[in-house]
């Protein structure tokens, strides 16, 4: 279930970006904390430095952009800069050997930004118009991310996506990366998203046709793991929430910027 804290999920920009790179077995460092009792961050001022973090413009349809100059666009850079170091030196240790080298990207805020449907919403989910805003299929890039994905599969490294999209949201999912660029392993067996109606047996220990019990660590771990399971090894694992990252089943974790909503 996708939960908004905004407050919460940020008590200040920088104690997410400073985030940035976390090795496996930590990625809960720095998470929400719900039993803090200090005085929340004003969410006005918060708001405001959303903005700047950004550098939050609208384009000449009026939709919400972020600047490649901002320092939100900073950070990714420096930490896709870091990924591809160590993508490519896994390449190069997997080079011959056994374990085929894999990453795993989510989709939401990690390759596809949702920046104008947070500010049009003033950051409060609805069911409803998050469907339709995904169906327009029309989401920007996180900057870098479709050269970093471009990189990895020159670099002989396989490329997943393990996304909390439903599965009736696949169509549209796979055209909106299409569209920016991102085609590198979207078919079935690459893009994994949350089949309730009929999910997969690797996750049966919280998950039948009857009822998804399976919170977000169970499900993108689960789908991890099922991954090594057919002979990959994952060297990278990429998501803007903590429970994108949680779990195992990755040799490194990379956690990037999003001060605009938490999922648990």
């Amino acid at each position: 279930m996708r939960k908004r804290h905004l407050a919460a999920a940020t008590a200040t920009v920088a104690s997410l970006v400073l985030a940035g790179v976390v090795t496996a077995g930590s990625a809960d460092a720095g998470g929400a904390n719900d039993k803090s009792t200090a005085e929340p961050h004003n969410i006005g001022l918060l708001t405001k430095e959303i903005d700047s973090y950004y550098g939050a413009q609208q384009d000449a349809d009026g939709v919400w952009q972020a600047s490649p100059d901002s320092p939100y666009a900073q950070d990714l850079a420096r930490i896709e800069k870091g990924a591809k170091r160590q993508i490519a030196a896994a390449a190069k240790k997997h080079h011959g050997k056994g374990g085929k080298p894999a990453i795993v990207f989510d989709i939401d805020d990690t390759l596809l930004l949702s920046l104008d449907y947070e500010k049009k919403t003033n950051y409060v989910y609805n069911d409803a118009s998050w469907k339709e805003y995904v169906g327009k299929a029309d989401r920007p890039a996180v900057f870098g991310t479709p050269a970093l994905i471009r990189y990895a599969e020159s670099k002989g490294v396989e490329v997943f996506y393990n996304s909390g999209l439903g599965e009736t949201q696949r169509s549209a999912a796979v055209e909106n990366l299409k569209k920016v660029g991102i085609d590198v392993d979207l078919d079935a067996d690459h893009v994994f998203l949350k089949d309730k109606a009929d999910p997969p047996a690797y996750l049966a220990d919280c998950a039948t046709a009857a009822a998804w019990n399976c919170t977000t660590v169970q499900y993108k771990a689960g789908t991890r793991k099922h991954i090594e399971s057919r002979g990959y090894d994952i060297v990278g694992n990429f998501g803007d929430q903590y429970s994108d990252l949680e779990g195992g089943y990755a040799d490194r974790t990379y956690k990037l910027p999003n001060p605009t909503y938490y999922v648990d």
